[in-house]
């Protein structure tokens, strides 16, 4: 692949939930992207996805699997794509996909699967109690 070359997007069709370059301040001691800062990316990924389903404020309850697969470095373009995949009567569960395209040396370009997550959110009333999911066709 050559700079020139289009990059394809692994969900075709898809706009990421989120999409992000991680910098230096972002690094562990031995320069990869820190795991911590994919979480949290993950996590607002995620989210975003549960408060468009639940039409409204979510909170997260549980991080249920993380698989990390391959480091993410700086200057990477970090792409999640979120799915809302089960809901039930006030929680929604999302699973979140993130891939890295990476810039290297002007040459070429590669796109990576990097990390893969489930998380689970909680839709919250204006009490902060949890309330119902509204049906998915009561737009």
């Amino acid at each position: 692949m050559t700079p020139e070359d289009p990059v394809v997007d692994p969900a075709l069709g898809r706009l990421p939930a989120l999409r992000v370059v991680p910098m230096p301040a972002d690094t562990n001691v031995a320069g990869d992207i820190f795991g911590g800062w994919i979480l949290s990316q993950i996590d607002i990924a995620g989210s975003v996805v549960a408060h468009r389903r639940a039409r409204g404020r979510v909170i997260t309850v549980a991080v249920n699997a993380v698989q990390f697969h391959k480091p993410v470095f700086v200057g990477d373009l970090v792409s999640l794509y979120a799915d809302v995949v089960r809901v039930g009567t006030t929680s929604l569960t999302v699973d979140v996909i993130v891939y890295a395209e990476r810039f290297r040396d002007g040459t070429h370009t590669e796109c990576v699967r990097v990390t893969e997550a489930t998380l689970t959110y909680v839709a919250m009333g204006p009490d902060r109690k949890p309330r119902p999911v509204p049906p998915e066709d009561d737009a």
